[in-house]
């Protein structure tokens, strides 16, 4: 019988007269032979490969593999053929056999390779682990038609690449900034050369202009060789004040590109040293303040008032007066002494100071 395979198809026919297996798109099956037809077209697998990096870092990568065939070499076509095509290529039979090679190859590449490495080098990582790939499933007549790998992906409790994604986009951010500036400070003494470069020329023009004047005064004019030298000694001067007004223009315009240099540098030196110098002034104000305490002398005293007064009959009356009267000369010591304070006169005097 004659038989016919669509498009996307081929018949593989064994049996009499075929010494191991025949591929055709159209063929008569003889008595004593069999044939079964088998897809070629690209199946799509997705995957979320579990890989380590050589630091034992987990991260996962999300893939999308279409993989076939491949129709353009006989040889592959006669290697799918025999170990393939018995099965469905939809089955797990074979998305185990590629997830199994895809999975081998890219734990492999990562082992030898640094987290960082591979967030660098993402691009050169996927190519390269889609080569290896490819290389394994050559054994088996298939070739990867296309690979599609998402971003790199963190293992819950592992967030390394969002961590480098926030260095990545912070040092970004500065770079920036210092462009910024540095495109301002270039717009600003741009700026001021092209003004300095205008009053020079200015300035170099009505010099030359004077010395014409000059020249043409001294030719115009007719006398002695005293009016003449005079003439050219005013050239001459007219010549030396431009020069000297072009040096000085080009000396300002010198401290003007060394002060916006200096003000570029210091802004980039000031995040620097305000760590620094927030400590140093914590340090100081803790030193000012025990230096302080230190310098507090309190003056305290103390007194005693001896024993009890009784009179001649053992009558203790006014014993409580005169004890008030016993706190009163210690008690105007100690303001004296404390605050320089002297008791009214009425009150009483303090005796003098023993040598």
């Amino acid at each position: 019988m004659y038989r016919v395979a669509n498009a996307s198809e081929y018949l593989v026919i064994t049996g009499v007269g075929i010494k191991d297996i025949k591929l055709a798109k159209k063929a008569w099956v003889l008595p004593g032979q069999s044939y079964t037809v088998f897809d070629v077209s690209p199946v799509n697998y997705t995957f979320e490969v579990q890989a380590m990096s050589a630091e034992k870092l987990p991260f996962v990568l999300p893939a999308v593999f279409t993989i076939g065939p491949r129709v353009d070499d006989e040889e592959s076509l006669l290697k799918y053929a025999r170990l393939i095509s018995p099965h469905d290529k939809l089955s797990n039979h074979v998305k185990d056999l590629v997830q199994g090679i895809i999975e081998g190859e890219t734990r492999v590449l990562a082992a030898s390779m640094t987290m960082e490495e591979i967030f660098k080098g993402t691009k050169d990582f996927k190519q390269e682990v889609f080569e290896k790939v490819q290389l394994e499933l050559n054994q088996f007549g298939l070739l990867i038609y296309n690979a599609n790998v998402k971003q790199l992906v963190d293992v819950p409790g592992h967030e390394y690449f969002s961590y480098l994604g926030q260095k990545t986009q912070m040092e970004a951010a500065n770079q920036a900034k210092v462009d910024v500036a540095e495109a301002k400070m270039k717009g600003e003494i741009g700026a001021k050369l092209r003004e300095g470069q205008t009053l020079q020329n200015a300035a170099k023009i009505d010099a030359e202009t004077k010395i014409i004047s000059t020249q043409r005064q001294g030719e115009g004019k007719k006398g002695g060789n005293q009016e003449k030298s005079f003439m050219g000694k005013a050239a001459q001067v007219a010549e030396v004040e431009a020069a000297k007004a072009v040096a000085l223009r080009e000396a300002e315009l010198q401290r003007e590109v060394e002060r916006m240099n200096a003000l570029t540098t210091t802004e980039k030196l000031r995040a620097e040293f305000l760590s620094k110098a927030s400590v140093e002034y914590e340090t100081k104000i803790a030193k000012i303040n025990a230096e302080a305490i230190r310098g507090l002398e309190p003056k305290i005293s103390i007194w005693t008032n001896g024993g009890e007064i009784t009179d001649g009959s053992g009558a203790i009356g006014m014993k409580e007066v005169a004890g008030v009267y016993k706190m009163l000369p210690p008690l105007f010591k100690t303001v004296h002494e404390q605050t320089g304070m002297l008791p009214p006169a009425w009150m009483g005097t303090l005796p003098d100071k023993s040598p």
